[in-house]
Parts: C-alpha cells; structure tokens; sequence
C-alpha cells in the first residue's frame, strides 16, 4: 500500500445529494471490484493497481476550516463507511445513554450476507459479519445508524434479519457500474444483474423491513 500526503484546496465537495461531502482520500485500500472511484485513476497520474494507493489529502488547516464550516451552519454529518475502525470514534459520535444523536448518521455499505460472494466483489473490504458487528455497537451507543445496501449482490436478501436491532433505516441501490461486469460473466451470475432482480429483490428487501418497522428506501 503506497500512502502520501498531497496538497489540496478543500476536502469539501458540492453535493446534489448533501450541501457538501467530506473527501479527504484519492485511492482507497479496499480496491473493490466494482468501485466507481476507478475513473481517477486517469488524472492522478497513478500506475498502481486501484486499491493499492491512498493519497491524503487532509491537512491540519484544511480540517480546521472544515469543521468550522460545518459548525457555522450545523448540516447533519452522515458517515459512510465500510471499515468497522469507526467503532473507534464512538465518543466523538454521540453521548451513550442520551438516544439517538440526530445530527451525526454512521452508515456501513453492505451489498450481500454471502461471505463467498463478498470475497469475488470486496476481496480487500472486512467480512460482513464485522461491519454489522460495528453497527450494533454504534447503535447501542446511541448513535443512529443505517445500511446502504448497494451494490445489491447476490444474497442481500438474507441481510434484513442479521441488521434487525442495529439500525435505524436502510437503503438499497443497483449496481450501478459496469467494472465488475466480467466477474458476473466469469461466475455465471448475470442474473443477478438485471434490471429484474433488483426490482424483485428490492421488493423483497423492502417486505422484510415492513415486517420489522425498519425505513427502507429502494433508490
């Protein structure tokens, strides 16, 4: 893993979705097989294989006006992760025995129950039962917290029961890439990447959620 520190104007983005998003990396040591972020690649001047190199560009005065801008107008923070190292920041997250934070969400991105699976798309991405591990500790904590689950791969439907009790909401998403295209080929998966499947699927997801009083959101 090659990790430097390079310069950077802000580590804040304009959103369609949010205000702004928070990305203080290029690269990312998880090197997922389907990741969209491959494309920078092309202006960073890297030659190393995507999942190998991260660049920081966080700096102490970058942070600092950062926060300020984010406490000056006191946007609510989602974080987004796939790392259960968050589990660490529990105390900056929210105040344990005080309920549910409302302007602090911690979300994990889970696409499939299936370790099997898990292993052909996030080879590099820690196993699923460690991510809904740090969900529930962050749930207990007082902290909200939901589950993106996107890309749907084969097996998502089996993740409603094993979230129940550790968060809050769920949103579900299609893949929406074609980079992994070739491992659905290699492994006879392509149904798995239709249009159909996501529409049943999501269904599916969405009737389990209904049963168990948890938000779902099929995007």
């Amino acid at each position: 893993m090659v990790i430097k520190e390079i310069r950077a104007k802000s580590i804040l983005s304009a959103s369609k979705v949010y205000p702004f998003v928070l990305n203080p990396y290029v690269g990312c040591q998880f090197g997922c097989l389907y990741c969209y972020a491959r494309f920078m690649k092309k202006f960073t001047g890297h030659t190393e294989p995507w999942g190998t190199f991260v660049d920081v560009k966080a700096t102490y005065r970058l942070t600092r006006s950062c926060l300020s801008l984010l406490l000056e107008h006191r946007w609510p923070i989602r974080i987004q992760t796939k790392s259960p190292l968050v589990v660490r920041d529990i105390d900056l997250l929210g105040k344990k025995g005080e309920g549910k934070t409302p302007d602090c969400h911690v979300g994990f991105s889970i696409g499939t129950a299936d370790e099997g699976i898990r292993c052909l798309f996030e080879p590099k991405v820690p196993p699923v039962s460690d991510r809904i591990n740090a969900l529930k500790q962050l749930h207990d904590a007082g902290i909200c917290t939901y589950a993106m689950i996107a890309p749907l791969l084969p097996g998502a439907e089996r993740l409603i029961p094993l979230l129940e009790g550790a968060v809050d909401y769920i949103y579900v998403d299609r893949m929406n890439y074609g980079y992994a295209d070739s491992i659905y080929r290699k492994h006879g998966l392509q149904r798995y990447r239709t249009e159909e499947y996501f529409r049943e699927t999501g269904r599916l997801i969405q009737h389990q959620c209904e049963k168990r009083g948890i938000p779902c959101t099929v995007l």
